[in-house]
């Protein structure tokens, strides 16, 4: 495996003087190695996008085991260096994954995690940005739009340069229960859950179709009729999907993996995708500077342009209750600094 070598140049910013390096287009790091953290690493090994890859958590023991083990399948996929590493290795890559933070138990919603995650992003941020990091932030721990806007605040980064995996995930849900209740390819399944990745969410229903057939029309074709009873329930169902499966085995993370694969995917071949990731709007529905799962063009460049939703009233209103839910939370957020060494971050 080849060495990539840094040129490292200091800058002085706002913030006080940082080192800017050189980036090593074909290197991820992901942070914290749960259940989350692992099955993406995982992921990613399989999709050939990385030829190295750290892995950092709290317990060192925890990341070398799992970086040996995910090495181990490295000769039925491509070549990649993947190790347990430090803050200091963060350097020069590319795309930095977190996923570290508190568990959410069963009956606790996204939000609730809020006041303890943000306490440790507050010591891990920080620590990144010390060696000089210039790449992109995918974050991935919940509540995922408070946190993304949470990195955005703490690393000074350009906004574009952050995002969260925001409604992702939800959306291939959604996707998925249509495409198998239709009996149809999902892949053909054209629709999006927007706002906050949690309670608040909504499908856009005014613009789902399955091949350019409107939804409404797809349902009337396999004979059913009862087309706004049948979206309420599976609104609710993707919905509360997170929430069955920590009932059902502690945690979610099968779905998430190679929904975070994908938007890396999307970054490192510069290949414009739409997503649904969580990005900063300068205005939503009359909510000024809020950040939530819109949907926007991903490539190289991190969040290169947001893309306007043409919504019905109803989904207008709905979408402005849940920028306002997340605004309130952010109102209630300390950025005020904590010491690293009194917390210990855990997987999401």
């Amino acid at each position: 495996m080849p060495i990539v070598r840094c040129h490292t140049l200091l800058v002085k910013t706002e913030r006080g003087f940082f080192m800017i390096n050189s980036l090593n287009g074909r290197k991820v790091a992901v942070i914290g190695c749960g259940f989350v953290g692992s099955t993406t690493a995982y992921s990613l090994m399989q999709s050939k996008l990385f030829t190295d890859m750290v892995l950092i958590d709290v317990d060192t023991n925890r990341a070398e085991g799992e970086a040996l083990d995910i090495s181990h399948g490295i000769p039925y996929y491509s070549p990649m260096n993947i190790y347990a590493g430090t803050y200091e290795d963060l350097s020069d890559a590319s795309i930095v994954i977190i996923t570290a933070g508190a568990n959410q138990k069963p009956g606790e919603t996204r939000l609730d995690l809020v006041q303890k995650n943000v306490a440790i992003f507050k010591t891990i941020v920080p620590r990144i940005m010390e060696q000089g990091f210039d790449g992109i932030f995918l974050v991935v721990s919940n509540p995922v739009d408070i946190l993304t806007q949470v990195v955005m605040e703490l690393s000074g980064l350009p906004r574009e340069r952050v995002m969260g995996s925001g409604t992702v995930l939800d959306s291939a849900r959604l996707k998925y229960t249509l495409g198998h209740m239709l009996d149809v390819d999902p892949r053909h399944v054209h629709a999006r859950i927007i706002g906050e990745h949690g309670d608040s969410e909504l499908a856009v229903w005014s613009a789902a179709n399955v091949s350019g057939i409107a939804i409404n029309d797809f349902f009337r074709l396999r004979g059913i009729e009862n087309a706004t009873e049948i979206r309420a329930s599976v609104e609710e169902s993707v919905r509360n999907s997170a929430y069955e499966i920590i009932e059902k085995k502690r945690a979610t993370y099968f779905g998430i993996a190679p929904s975070v694969t994908r938007i890396c995917e999307a970054i490192v071949r510069d290949q414009k995708s739409i997503m649904t990731v969580s990005n900063y709007r300068t205005d939503v529905q009359g909510v000024p500077d809020v950040v939530m799962s819109l949907p926007a063009i991903v490539g190289s460049k991190g969040v290169e342009f947001p893309i306007p939703l043409q919504l019905s009233i109803d989904e207008a209103e709905l979408l402005h209750s849940s920028a306002q839910t997340l605004k309130n939370t952010l109102n209630q957020i300390d950025f005020s600094p904590v010491s690293y060494t009194h917390l210990r971050a855990h997987e999401t």
